[in-house]
């Protein structure tokens, strides 16, 4: 049994496990399985891994940078961004294992982000600054667009934020879990009265489906967009990785 599944802090809620079992069962992948594994703490995963069925893991909160020490090698990309959400394990002539890094967020964010660009979407804020916003730092510097992180205690806060400054950032991006069910009446602590048609709201959230970050945007005529296609590209993007030779 060729086994895979997600690493995580209470993460019973998990798209990868549904989206993972209805891709074996449509695709009649067999003996293959995906599960979660809650842990308590990062260093557990030295025992899972002892699991000589396991091929491949997916990374979720608040593990994306932690996991780091414990692997034995980078793709390129992933050090670059400094955080993972996705481990490819292969094993050792002795059978022990080797796991190897990488980072699909990025892969999903770019793809499920450039079809709504517009030629004046010329700067972006990030909302939050943990492990996805380095994936999503790394692809704003790829595709030239300058950013700020907006976080409650760090270099630029939430009080900080003018009509000046939302205003002249079109693109905003909640990398945060404020919103996400089923505390749906949360929402990132910004000026939503001084957005406008020229806005576009990207929200890594999925559950719910529009957030109320996305509906204050709407609102305000911004284009809006949730974080299921992204998540659903980086899953593909996992699966490849897992079954191709390095």
């Amino acid at each position: 049994m060729n086994l895979f599944g997600l690493i995580g802090r209470n993460i019973s809620y998990s798209f990868s496990k549904k989206y993972f079992s209805d891709k074996f069962n449509s695709e009649k992948i067999q003996n293959t399985s995906y599960q979660t594994f809650d842990l308590n703490e990062i260093s557990e995963i030295e025992k899972l891994i002892q699991n000589k069925n396991l091929k491949g893991l997916n990374v979720t909160i608040p593990y994306k940078e932690q996991i780091i020490p414990f692997l034995d090698k980078l793709s390129p990309e992933a050090e670059k961004i400094g955080a993972v959400n996705c481990i490819k394990i292969q094993r050792d002539a002795e059978n022990n294992p080797i796991l190897i890094g990488f980072n699909t967020d990025a892969y999903g964010f770019e793809n499920s982000l450039k079809p709504l660009l517009e030629s004046y979407h010329q700067k972006a804020l990030i909302l939050g600054d943990g492990g996805a916003a380095k994936a999503i730092k790394y692809v704003l510097d790829k595709l030239d667009i300058p950013h700020t992180s907006i976080t409650r205690n760090g270099k630029f806060l939430y009080s900080d934020l003018t009509q000046e400054i939302i205003q002249d950032h079109p693109i905003i991006i909640n990398s945060t879990p404020l919103g996400t069910f089923p505390d749906v009446e949360n929402e990132p602590y910004i000026p939503y009265e001084f957005l406008s048609d020229q806005h576009l709201l990207y929200d890594l959230i999925y559950n719910p489906e529009k957030t109320q970050f996305l509906k204050n945007g709407e609102l305000k005529g911004a284009k809006i967009k949730n974080g299921y296609e992204m998540l659903v590209l980086q899953a593909e993007k996992s699966w490849e990785i897992w079954n191709q030779p390095l």
